[in-house]
C-alpha cells in the first residue's frame, strides 16, 4: 500500500531537499534553502523533505513540507535520481536535535 506522503512524493519529486549543515540543499543542484520559520516541521529538521514551493525573502524558504524517505525517490523517480545523489549519510555526524523528526 501507498501511503499519501509517498503519493505526495510521486507528483513532487523534483521539490526535494536533504539536511546538511547550515540547513537544507536541494538535491539536484545543491541550491542552499530553509524550512520556512512558521512550518511545523522548522524545529524538528528531518534529513530529508519534499516542499511545495520556495518563496524568496531573506533568504530561499520551503514552504509546504513533508518529511519524505530518500529510498522513494529512487521508486517513484529512477530516470530522474542516481543511487549516489540519494545517500542517506545517516552514518554522518548531525548537529543535535537535527534530523530527528522519525
Amino acid at each position: 500500500p501507498v501511503s499519501v506522503p509517498q503519493a505526495i512524493t510521486a507528483g513532487f519529486f523534483y521539490h526535494t531537499a536533504r539536511l546538511a549543515r547550515g540547513g537544507y540543499r536541494t538535491v539536484k543542484h545543491q541550491q542552499p534553502v530553509f524550512i520556512h520559520p512558521n512550518s511545523a516541521l522548522f524545529a524538528l529538521q528531518p534529513r530529508w523533505v519534499l516542499y511545495h514551493e520556495l518563496v524568496c525573502t531573506s533568504k530561499e524558504f520551503m514552504r509546504q513540507v513533508i518529511e519524505i524517505d530518500s529510498s522513494w525517490l529512487l521508486e517513484v523517480a529512477p530516470h530522474y535520481y542516481q543511487a549516489k545523489e540519494l545517500e542517506d549519510g545517516s552514518g554522518r555526524k548531525m548537529p543535535k536535535k537535527a534530523g530527528k523528526a522519525r
